[in-house]
């Protein structure tokens, strides 16, 4: 049994307003592998206005088909074989346990786990079998590191901190571990490189294929099987040279609450996710349910009449409130005093028209913020509802492993605060081949050909970056 492992941190502050989270990035990237990058540009507070880049993973847990490697600071190693798929919580918790740090004193990150878990995790969390991984989009199932340097930016500041964190105890300190940092920062150079495809876009099925698909949960929904159900699909493009060029455009061209780019050396997860999978903060739970979905035009006036044409949309309506009703019911699992704190919001993006809603609980005493986690997982929005028989059917109905798609992205602290995105408007880059994935939520008074045509609304920025970063 390894170790637990006390945290000691040093931090330099400096001032950022010649800086950008992107430009930091390409510096550290070439001399540190595996660094990722975590933006936001829902500035609404100062929680929100916040850009992370981490450096120099340190230690790491990876969760495979039941097996479960850590790799602690100074290199030892734990094999676990899972006895049941539920066990993977309690051990994803004692990995975070055994890291020991002084409360931090910042009202924003400055050490944790970072990490995803692709949409098959719900297999470790409910009693439902998942299609093998599909070998072209196969990753990490549950994979967190915790890293050496974690840099934070206050964008309403224009502050930049560098936190060095040291797992072994002071006496493993390099002194010249922050200095490096900041001197690789401060440095007006940086290297960048050219993104080209190789080819057109294809898709898994086809668009007849599709529309079948469609009707087949249009009448699932009819017989009563399910409300709603969200099936998907999923398509690539292959490309040489740095498909980092992909995430600046998208960032640019789709700003939105979650922006990230992980870097694992054999694929890369990259995005700009509107969406919550859940937020954990000191006993407190929330879920921003997304549901509903008109495209923009561009013009103005006629956006503002789609808002509120969507607001008034029956189906949509109905399709929002199955799903915000789902989202209560799973924080009610763990949580007391569940309630809506805003409903139907209407939300502006670059390319769609979102309902938006917010729904809070309050923990119960007692309770593992991860089983919170897992009670919520995946989002129904990606799902349907009832939850279990919705996803039972994508699985039957759906050609290839969803792989990250689905799953969930983002940060969580040694005591189980946990922030994450749900892993949509995303790209998994792998072996040179860009994948990435769009759903739509089906219920019984759906139209089949808008329901096709959503898809393509929801991907309309993730392709415009693509053909924006050949221009980079």
């Amino acid at each position: 049994m390894s170790s637990n492992y006390p945290i000691t941190t040093r931090y330099r502050k400096l001032l950022a307003d010649t800086l950008t989270p992107v430009s930091i990035y390409l510096k550290l990237r070439d001399n540190y592998v595996n660094s990722l990058l975590l933006e936001s540009s829902d500035y609404h507070g100062n929680e929100d206005s916040f850009s992370y880049i981490c450096c120099d993973p340190v230690a790491s847990f990876k969760l495979n088909n039941g097996i479960v490697e850590q790799q602690f600071p100074g290199d030892s190693k734990e094999t676990i074989t899972l006895s049941h798929p539920k066990e993977a919580i309690s051990v994803l918790q004692q990995f975070a346990q055994r890291f020991h740090s002084e409360q931090n004193p910042f009202p924003f990150i400055s050490n944790g786990l970072f990490g995803h878990m692709t949409y098959d995790s719900v297999a470790y969390f409910e009693d439902i079998s998942i299609q093998p991984e599909s070998p072209e989009t196969a990753i990490d199932q549950i994979y967190y590191q915790v890293y050496r340097y974690v840099i934070a930016i206050n964008h309403f500041k224009d502050e930049l901190y560098i936190f060095e964190h040291t797992y072994e105890g002071p006496s493993t300190q390099t002194e010249d571990g922050l200095e490096k940092i900041e001197i690789i920062i401060k440095n007006r150079n940086f290297p960048t490189y050219q993104f080209k495809t190789l080819d057109e876009e294809t898709s898994n099925v086809s668009d007849d294929d599709m529309r079948k698909v469609i009707q087949t949960c249009i009448d699932h929904c009819h017989r009563g099987d399910v409300f709603q159900i969200v099936p998907s699909r999923r398509f690539n493009r292959s490309f040489q040279g740095d498909e980092f060029n992909v995430y600046r455009a998208l960032r640019s061209i789709n700003p939105s609450p979650y922006l990230f780019y992980f870097d694992y050396g054999n694929y890369k997860i990259f995005g700009s996710s509107p969406e919550k999978q859940i937020f954990i903060k000191n006993g407190q739970a929330e879920i921003h349910p997304i549901a509903g979905t008109f495209k923009r035009t561009g013009d103005d006036r006629a956006d503002a009449e789609a808002a509120q044409q969507l607001l008034n949309d029956p189906k949509e309506t109905a399709e929002h409130v199955m799903l915000v009703d789902l989202a209560r019911n799973d924080l009610s699992r763990s949580c007391d005093a569940v309630k809506v704190e805003t409903y139907k919001e209407v939300q502006f993006y670059s390319h769609v028209i979102h309902l938006v809603s917010k729904v809070v609980g309050t923990m119960k005493e007692g309770t593992n913020p991860l089983q919170l986690v897992a009670d919520t997982f995946p989002a129904g929005t990606l799902s349907g509802a009832p939850k279990h028989m919705a996803m039972t059917l994508i699985d039957g109905l759906e050609t290839s492993n969803r792989s990250i798609y689905g799953g969930a992205i983002g940060f969580m602290d040694f005591n189980g605060d946990f922030n994450h995105a749900i892993a949509i408007r995303t790209f998994l880059s792998k072996d040179n081949m860009l994948f990435y994935r769009a759903g739509m939520g089906v219920v019984a008074k759906s139209s089949v050909e808008s329901e096709l045509n959503e898809i393509n609304s929801k991907l309309a920025a993730l392709r415009k970056a693509i053909d924006m970063a050949e221009t980079i």
